[in-house]
């Protein structure tokens, strides 16, 4: 085990929230000052920095992408230089080093950069509009970082000729699975019923009402969608930065927005045998890798080769795959590049069908692949994800 020592900081000054210093100073330049000075202090290149890990107690709002990573490119680190924040509110921050630091010690990374930022002023007290910040703050970064990932879908479509044929195909393919999934029953074991609230709206009178609700299945897939349905389907892209107008990308084709939440308990093997409890897997390893941000959603393939290099595996190792569909475009394009077997590969469907609540969704992977693998007998798993800010992530697993 290696030691994980802190070789620099620095910080900011404290500013009074909306009424201090900083009260319209964007949270990207705030973490990137400091990274860039704690690298500068260190003596270390900024490439030499693997991943930037960014503690932010409401992410949700305080960008339009993963603050980390946007800290990172403002820091001037180069575009290898990956990204992650990571929200546990008040100890954001210091999850972020504890974090980097256990990474470091197993073995899993060099060198890395723990940290935390929040701008109250910006998110909490005001929630403004940060769009205007892009070219007067950020200057000097990558202006792709602030495109929508609709847009960077259709990027890869475009430039890897992922044709809207395919894309169609593979999304009827996605809920197809989904629903065969649902009607044997296979994520029974992985749902736990919830009793809540919903709000209600009257589409005839406009009056909202609260119903009592019991959320016990998936509901976002369409069991009854079809190619022709698909294909029906017009364009969501209306034009941005680099693409004029959209042509491939669907509500049909992409993942669904949704609400939800998932959690694995994890604990050493040692007091798991003393407790007499049976694993469902081990966790064998994680990799991150950074892309352009304009094709966010093709960072597995530089991901999964790095975490496969480092247990000594090829893509034929792996028995079962999870590859978070963000849009069909880009799962394609994965799943090409890297040699994925389809009949391995989102064997019960994914966020295209079943939704995709973005912080969940890599919970939710892990602990399916585990239970799937198991009926399956399968022996290694992988859960891999694009992210936004161009990035790409990857878990190496082993059933139990």
């Amino acid at each position: 085990m290696k030691d994980a020592v802190i070789v620099s900081t620095a910080r900011t000054g404290l500013a009074k929230s909306v009424r201090g210093g900083f009260n319209h100073t964007h949270g990207a330049v705030m973490g990137g000052h400091t990274v860039k000075h704690a690298i500068a202090r260190a003596g270390i290149e900024a490439g030499a920095v693997e991943d930037v890990v960014m503690g932010c107690g409401f992410p949700e709002g305080a960008t339009g992408n993963n603050i980390a990573r946007e800290s990172a490119l403002w820091a001037g680190c180069p575009v290898s230089t990956s990204g992650i924040t990571v929200n546990r509110y008040c100890s954001s921050g210091l999850n972020a080093i504890a974090f980097v630091a256990q990474q470091i010690m197993t073995g899993g990374a060099d060198i890395l950069v723990g940290a935390g930022v929040e701008s109250i002023s910006l998110v909490q007290m005001g929630g403004v509009n940060l769009n205007h910040f892009t070219e007067e703050h950020l200057l000097g970064t990558r202006p792709a970082l602030w495109m929508t990932m609709v847009e960077t879908a259709e990027i890869v479509a475009q430039r890897y000729g992922i044709s809207r044929e395919r894309q169609d195909a593979y999304a009827l393919q996605s809920q197809q699975r989904t629903a065969a999934a649902q009607a044997a029953g296979k994520y029974q074991d992985e749902i736990v019923p919830l009793a809540t609230k919903m709000k209600k709206l009257d589409k005839a009178t406009g009056a909202e009402s609260m119903v009592e609700v019991i959320v016990d299945r998936d509901e976002c897939n369409r069991p009854d969608t079809t190619l022709e349905g698909l294909a029906a389907l017009k364009p969501v892209h209306a034009g941005g930065q680099r693409i004029a107008q959209g042509q491939y990308i669907t509500a049909g084709n992409a993942s669904q927005f949704a609400d939800g939440a998932s959690a694995c308990v994890v604990m050493s093997a040692q007091t798991a045998a003393k407790q007499n409890l049976k694993p469902l897997g081990l966790f064998r390893g994680f990799a991150v890798a950074g892309v352009e941000p304009d094709e966010m959603g093709i960072g597995p393939v530089l991901a999964v080769p790095k975490l496969l290099a480092r247990h000594g595996l090829t893509v034929a190792d792996i028995d079962l795959w999870e590859l978070n569909e963000a849009f069909a475009s880009q799962t394609l394009y994965c799943m090409d590049k890297l040699g994925l077997d389809p009949a391995k590969t989102n064997v019960n469907g994914g966020a295209i069908a079943i939704g995709h609540p973005y912080g969940m969704t890599g919970a939710r992977l892990t602990g399916h692949l585990l239970i799937e693998g198991k009926h399956r007998g399968a022996k290694l798993g992988v859960v891999t994800m694009c992210i936004g800010g161009g990035m790409g992530a990857a878990g190496l697993f082993e059933i139990l």
